[in-house]
């Protein structure tokens, strides 16, 4: 059985996560299968969005402690996303996280690298590795003061008490709840909207957005400005404004 299960649906590439019995726990091959089809939804001009999900009742436990206790933990990073394929990656197309159950340590990690999150309504999210003398090294703590209050933040990172889907929703930290059957079906929705829209448009608003947070106003308006004018000078720019007028659907080139 393949740790990775990936899909097609128009538009929108999906990636499953698939070791049920082991939680989705990361091992190597989940990683390398996370970030092959992360290249290959890259390279497709047809997909414009990227669902992550998993299967089973857990969306990811994190490391595979088997691994880690064995010394074996470097087998869990890849080059280019380290940790399960995808936190260190800097990927080019939206990346949203279908959360169908809790998504702990390494897997709150792994949420915490994606754009935008659909969670079922009885997922957790938490960073317990203090509670085992270990520390969230993938990007948790990085990305977690950057996403909600320092307060809380810190109270997650030092207590590692976990937050159920509605505290989250509350924080900020996701985008949608839903009922469990329903969590891919709404990120599917949700990233079918994203999709529907200009390429170019969708990569440029998505860099903006994610290089703002780092950037004072005096850094950003340049950067806001070369972004802008990439976007003003494609046809597809032209095409959204023709069709518009027409009263259609525009169809998009990418370029």
């Amino acid at each position: 059985m393949a740790a990775v299960e990936v899909e097609r649906r128009d538009r929108v590439g999906i990636i499953r996560l698939n070791r049920p019995e082991a939680r989705n726990a990361v091992n190597g091959e989940l990683a390398n299968g996370v970030e092959a089809a992360l290249d290959e939804f890259e390279a497709d001009d047809g997909i414009q969005a990227v669902v992550l999900t998993g299967n089973g009742p857990v969306f990811c436990a994190g490391a595979d402690l088997k691994l880690v206790a064995a010394g074996k933990g470097a087998e869990m990073a890849t080059t280019k996303g380290n940790f399960a394929g995808v936190v260190r990656r800097n990927y080019s197309k939206p990346l949203i996280a279908a959360v169908n159950g809790p998504a702990l340590a390494g897997g709150f990690e792994i949420v915490l690298s994606c754009d935008l999150v659909v969670a079922a309504d009885h997922a957790v999210f938490g960073l317990p590795e203090v509670k085992r003398g270990l520390f969230a090294a993938a990007g948790g703590l990085l990305r977690l003061p950057k996403r909600i209050p320092l307060a809380t933040a810190t109270e997650l990172a030092i207590t590692g008490d976990p937050i159920d889907a509605h505290r989250a929703l509350a924080l900020g930290l996701v985008n949608r709840v839903v009922p469990a059957d329903d969590v891919v079906d709404a990120a599917l929705e949700l990233a079918a909207r994203i999709a529907a829209n200009g390429p170019l448009a969708i990569k440029n608003s998505l860099r903006m957005v994610r290089e703002a947070g780092d950037l004072s106003e005096d850094e950003g308006w340049p950067r806001n400005f070369e972004l802008a004018m990439e976007v003003f000078a494609s046809k597809d720019s032209i095409e959204g404004a023709t069709a518009f007028a027409e009263k259609r659907e525009p169809r998009w080139t990418g370029t």
